[in-house]
């Protein structure tokens, strides 16, 4: 039986999957992040000290273990190095523990500047995005004008490429958003002083981890975001730009299907979201700064304050369907220990007819301000779970909490994290 795990979110991304990756990784060989770019904040607590990685794999601070960033990715080199000799100076033996897909694209400064100008141009229609250069990265990638790690191999090709680039990106930031040009000698230079660092790290990434498999090395998926931000199945147009599903482990690092093996999704125990777009279940004033301030919802990437809300069981039974999620880590339980009464959304109640047919889910953007989210209310417990190892310590109320939630979602919850750190973890149904 294959045992790869793969990782992801099932809300818009901050469920905690940092934690849940360094977790399951303890005996993992090899990590893998598949998409995604270093707009994705992972916080991780390890001896009480804060780590936030954005492109680095959550499994890297195991030293057994194996980081690779894999095609799938748009990746920014100066935040890589930075993340790297962070770690390494905390004492993290990473350097050498790092592979990288030559077929990964850049990201450029021309990309940030575009992401930036273009929100700014959208004024109150923005989407909200982390201005990191991800959505115009990948659009090059997709235009087949984009520029990957590999190409660096090849000095003279990579700058006639990147100055055609520059060129496109220069004639619409001047022109249309009426923004400074970016420099074409400057790009090239920088890049050039940490190129030799960057190819140091690159492999052949479907080579190794067919291998690794065929070894019977335990691979851990990492994804990034949220299946509610999924290009293609999440909330469109207030989306990332890639896929962040459980299949695009396979097109973004280069296995085959039947190797994905046990799938987890990881759900907080409300819900939060960054940037604009529909929230069914979303809470305001004294509740939202509840949250905000008890779950410490601020993004790991921008500092933004999140959007908070209620756990909704309709988006979450769609995210298990689409990613054939197996089993559930549940994260900030603790969060929700000083309320008199937790709500859970467990059906939509149409205010207007829209075309959908499955839980009443709609699937256009001008089509969720007709559903009214329907409620299941639970008492609060209202005692500390803060730390709790076992789930029969739990409170009763807790205890029926979670048991509720697995026979509305109808599989196991196998994980729930009682806390930031490592060890604040109960495991069950496993």
């Amino acid at each position: 039986m294959n045992k790869n795990i793969v990782i992801l979110g099932t809300q818009w991304g901050d469920e905690g999957k940092g934690k849940i990756v360094d977790f399951l990784a303890s005996s993992a060989d090899y990590v893998v992040r598949y998409q995604g770019g270093h707009n994705a904040g992972h916080t991780l607590i390890f001896n009480h000290d804060k780590i936030i990685l954005h492109v680095l794999p959550s499994g890297i601070l195991h030293d057994n273990t194996i980081a690779i960033i894999s095609n799938g990715v748009v990746l920014e080199p100066y935040s890589l190095i930075n993340e790297i000799e962070v770690l390494e100076k905390k004492n993290f033996r990473v350097s050498k523990r790092v592979l990288i897909s030559e077929l990964c694209n850049l990201i450029f400064p021309y990309h940030i500047i575009m992401d930036l100008a273009r929100e700014v141009k959208k004024g109150s229609k923005s989407i909200g995005t982390t201005g990191c250069g991800i959505g115009p990265a990948y659009e090059d990638k997709v235009a087949r004008r984009g520029l990957c790690v590999g190409d660096l191999l090849n000095f003279s090709f990579f700058s006639n490429k990147l100055k055609e680039n520059v060129n496109y990106y220069n004639h619409q930031l001047v022109h249309f958003y009426h923004v400074e040009e970016v420099n074409f000698k400057k790009i090239l230079n920088n890049i050039m002083k940490v190129s030799d660092i960057i190819l140091g790290m690159i492999d052949d990434v479907p080579y190794v981890l067919n291998k690794a498999m065929n070894d019977d090395k335990l691979i851990v998926f990492e994804g990034a975001q949220g299946t509610l931000l999924d290009i293609d199945h999440g909330m469109y147009p207030y989306v990332t730009s890639s896929n962040s599903i459980s299949s695009s482990v396979c097109s973004g690092s280069g296995i085959g299907i039947k190797n994905l093996g046990e799938i987890y999704g990881v759900v907080k125990a409300y819900s939060t979201r960054v940037g604009n777009g529909p929230f069914p279940t979303e809470v305001f004033e004294k509740l939202d700064s509840y949250f905000c301030n008890f779950g410490h919802e601020f993004g790991s990437t921008t500092g933004r304050k999140r959007r908070t809300g209620w756990l909704d069981i309709v988006l979450l039974r769609r995210v298990i369907s689409i990613n054939s999620i197996s089993r559930i880590c549940l994260t900030k339980l603790d969060v929700l220990d000083n309320l008199d009464k937790i709500l859970v959304c467990t059906s939509y109640e149409l205010i207007e007819k829209i075309p959908s047919k499955s839980d009443n889910i709609p699937f256009c953007q001008n089509d969720w301000n007709k559903i009214r989210p329907i409620y299941e209310s639970f008492s609060g417990w209202k005692e500390n779970t803060k730390g709790i190892t076992e789930f029969n310590k739990l409170p009763v109320l807790a205890k029926q909490y979670v048991i509720r939630l697995e026979e509305l979602i109808n599989i196991p919850i196998c994980i729930i994290s009682t806390g930031p750190n490592r060890n604040n973890t109960i495991v069950r149904n496993m």
